[in-house]
């Protein structure tokens, strides 16, 4: 394959445009600092190759969510991309939280494996009490009780009481590891345009190890 060819990627031989890339690329602005136009040529390359993951994701999301019998979400336009939280950045990579902010099917996925998780009792219990700290009560809040020094039961919001919360935040972390296992998988029938390679792709030169 060839950098002119027309699409950017290959999903179980059913091509991705290059036009759905570069309407990405039009609607998210390039980072400054980069002084030197070698490091300009450079950066441009990675963005292309960030947004066909980006791209990419959606795509097998849209696949994911038809075999699942969910309704594909209406596209939407790059334009519209959702702003990406730095602490999404911080939990997800750049790579999924962008394409969680810009493809509705992936949100759509990600919701639908997420209510799938089911979360032991005991897994809820355990990280209760191994997080005590977590759950002052205001007043212990107000009064700068030390969690790990001299406290009573009555510093604490009441396991009964804060369950729910502790299983919501379990559920959420397993169902973010099940997209990443099923993205990670599905991945796998993918093929790239020469230019369109994941960036962390150690097959070019400019690849760098960065979600």
């Amino acid at each position: 394959m060839n950098a002119s060819s027309e699409h950017a990627a290959l999903v179980d031989g059913r091509a991705v445009g290059r036009d759905r890339v570069d309407a990405l690329l039009r609607a998210v602005p390039a980072r400054d600092g980069q002084p030197r136009p070698e490091a300009l040529a450079r950066a441009e390359r990675q963005r292309r190759r960030w947004a066909t993951q980006v791209v990419v994701t959606d795509e097998l999301a849209r696949r994911a969510c038809a075999d699942r019998g969910i309704e594909p979400p209406a596209e939407v336009a790059p334009s519209l991309v959702l702003a990406v939280a730095e602490t999404d950045v911080a939990d997800l990579g750049s790579i999924v939280a962008a394409a969680l902010a810009h493809s509705p099917a992936a949100r759509v996925l990600l919701s639908r494996l997420e209510a799938e998780q089911i979360v032991p009792e005991a897994a809820v219990r355990d990280y209760y009490d191994r997080n005590r700290d977590r759950f002052l009560t205001r007043a212990a809040l107000r009064r700068g009780v030390d969690p790990f020094g001299t406290v009573t039961e009555a510093d604490f919001v009441p396991y009964g009481e804060a369950r729910e919360q502790v299983a919501r935040e379990l559920r959420r972390a397993a169902g973010r590891r099940a997209f990443f296992d099923w993205l990670d998988q599905a991945r796998t029938a993918v093929v790239y345009a020469q230019g369109h390679e994941h960036p962390g792709d150690p097959s070019h030169p400019d690849h760098e190890h960065r979600h």
